[in-house]
């Protein structure tokens, strides 16, 4: 009998690169909006990923008073400051950031639904 060439894969992790370049949900260069859903109909929006230089109570102070809802800034160990606010604003807060000049719409993530 003939020696075979035998190859034993090694384990490779299709997401490494992924890992590698991009830390999870709090990535520096996109602006990520989301939206939970609390109980019912209830649903929360988040805004995460601003950059530090800003200020979110400034801003969140006009995104209540444009958009007629209550939120809030709250302080995540590891995401940062998260703006929160009631209901489902995604676009409204989208379009938002970006008449303001705050971020450009092509570093803004939409998420949900």
């Amino acid at each position: 009998m003939s020696e075979l060439d035998v190859q034993i894969p090694t384990a490779f992790d299709p997401f490494a690169e992924a890992n590698a370049e991009d830390s999870g949900a709090g990535s520096k260069e996109y602006v990520h909006i989301r939206i939970q859903q609390r109980n019912g109909r209830k649903s929360l929006t988040t805004v995460q990923g601003l950059k530090k230089e800003y200020s979110y109570n400034k801003i969140l102070k006009d995104l209540k008073k444009e958009f007629c809802c209550n939120g809030t800034v709250v302080q995540d160990p590891e995401l940062g400051q998260v703006i929160q606010l009631q209901g489902d604003q995604r676009k409204n807060v989208s379009t938002f950031l970006v008449q303001a000049g705050i971020v450009k719409k092509e570093h803004i993530k939409i998420h949900g639904f």
